[in-house]
């Protein structure tokens, strides 16, 4: 029997490591397949108007008033900053310890630096940050974090369903799938919430009891509907100004969306560039499927904003990174 097992051992192994192969490839090709798309309509609009695709991108960078997107694009990530580190704040003076705003903006902006690479470090970053400054056991603090990510996933599915329902017909068939994951997430979502609440159990025995009392899920024990439905509440406004600032942005670009319109798509992007799997992929090509008529706007549209979002919330963290290193270098109280 032993030499049986043993001998099953090499090819399960082979075939995880396929498995993890074809996990870390997938989002390769389907990135690879997003550029291919985009670089295949751009030639074919450069070559329509008997152009080079270099001259072509650059008459449209050169005809776009940058000047009036930048203060379009400045005051909205700096909201959005502030909106963020205002979850992160209350969500630990619910949870673990009464803080000021000012001493929680600092590293929230920092860990922005850290966002470009993987926003789940940057989240642990700010949880070892906290623990070692203000003496939060750091499982809890990451409990806290882990709650505000779950929320974030309730806040951009609900505003996906919004956006779908609006634009049912406009949108591509993979997201028409929204609604009803928003179905499913809200059922999973009660099983969830009465579970950590201890409801669905007498007792705090067995499996499950253990689970539940585990510090990482300490958040979610202490959480009641008020505190999931503020933190959505809190995060609305930032959904709302950039349908405004996206809408008025996309102006500068020669495409006229009205205020409804661009409810309907703005969401429903940053839902799918937040999921993996082919939400994702579409999502990346959507400015241009849904303007077919201007690929070449519509990808330079897309390109500059999530870059100059990206790239400004990291500016923002370096200007707070030095009082973030100082704090953390500090003794903790």
């Amino acid at each position: 029997m032993s030499e049986a097992r043993a001998g099953d051992g090499p090819p399960a192994a082979a075939r995880s490591r396929k498995s993890r192969w074809w996990q870390r490839g997938l989002p390769w090709l389907i990135t690879a397949g997003c550029f291919v798309y985009l670089y295949s309509r751009l030639a074919r609009a450069a070559a329509a108007e008997g152009r080079g695709l270099g001259p072509y991108l650059a008459a449209i960078f050169e005809n776009v008033s940058w000047s009036r997107w930048l203060l379009l694009m400045i005051p909205y990530c700096a909201l959005f900053v502030l909106i963020d580190s205002l979850v992160v704040w209350r969500v630990i003076t619910w949870f673990n310890a009464r803080l000021r705003y000012a001493d929680v903006l600092p590293i929230r902006a920092s860990a922005y630096i850290l966002s470009i690479v993987n926003e789940q470090v940057s989240k642990g970053a700010i949880a070892l940050y906290l623990s070692r400054r203000n003496g939060i056991p750091a499982w809890e603090v990451g409990s806290s974090m882990l709650f505000i990510m779950f929320c974030e996933y309730y806040y951009l599915l609900m505003w996906a369903t919004v956006g779908v329902l609006l634009q049912w017909d406009r949108l591509p068939q993979v997201f028409h799938v929204i609604p009803w994951l928003a179905l499913v997430s809200a059922a999973v979502f009660v099983v969830f919430y009465l579970f950590f609440t201890g409801r669905l159990s007498s007792g705090r025995v067995g499996w499950g009891g253990a689970v539940r009392n585990r510090p990482l899920f300490r958040s979610f024990r202490l959480a009641r509907l008020r505190h999931y439905a503020a933190v959505i509440a809190l995060r609305s406004p930032a959904m709302l100004t950039a349908v405004v600032v996206y809408g008025l942005a996309l102006k500068l670009f020669g495409v006229t969306v009205g205020l409804g319109e661009m409810l309907g798509y703005l969401p429903v992007i940053f839902f799918g560039a937040a999921m993996p799997g082919p939400m994702h992929s579409v999502a990346i090509v959507l400015w241009v499927l849904l303007f077919p008529e201007r690929p070449g706007a519509m990808t330079t549209f897309g390109f500059v904003q999530h870059n100059f979002f990206i790239l400004f919330n990291a500016g923002m963290g370096l200007l707070f990174l030095r009082r973030a290193t100082r704090e953390l270098l500090a003794k903790a109280p």
